[in-house]
């Protein structure tokens, strides 16, 4: 397959017709997700913290388009939204988020030291989460996660929410 010059523009429209169009059943699966994440063990801006991440981790702009915009209109600062890329020395997360965005870099990106998610970094976070509020991370976490091939391979337009027309 040849690649895709550098200074190519990148059009702006989807691979594919909308995944529920297709597949009805995906709005149920997506409203379920959003409503077990919805548990308030977890703040919802933690939550957008985390998916922003993993969208930027797996290089996605509709994923950091969409979780940034969610997080504008939920009152999150620039400097947060933007920081989120750099955390480890942005001084603007609690350890609780702090904890929550290393948990997700562990999931999503393969470590040279063994597993993912270390003992010690389980004892972190656990620090911060009780149980109840440590399965609503892993919940989030697989939500985004859920979602991250339906934005890798329909290639939905950036900007546009998945209740707005794809093509």
């Amino acid at each position: 397959m040849e690649a895709r010059s550098i200074t190519a523009e990148v059009p702006m429209s989807s691979r594919m017709s909308d995944p529920v169009e297709l597949v009805p059943e995906l709005a149920d699966v997506s409203a379920a997700l959003f409503k077990a994440t919805g548990n308030h063990s977890v703040p919802r801006g933690t939550i957008g913290l985390i998916q922003l991440r993993a969208g930027q981790i797996v290089g996605n702009t509709y994923l950091t388009v969409l979780h940034t915009d969610l997080l504008r209109k939920a009152g999150e600062s620039e400097e947060r939204i933007t920081s989120v890329s750099s955390w480890q020395d942005a001084p603007y997360f609690t350890g609780a988020e702090r904890a929550a965005l290393a948990l997700v870099e562990a999931v999503l990106q393969p470590s040279a030291h063994g597993e993912r998610v270390s003992d010690e970094l389980f004892a972190q976070v656990s620090e911060h989460y009780d149980p109840k509020a440590l399965t609503t991370l892993m919940i989030a976490i697989g939500q985004v996660n859920f979602f991250i091939p339906v934005a890798l391979i329909a290639k939905p337009v950036p900007g546009r929410t998945f209740a707005e027309p794809w093509v």
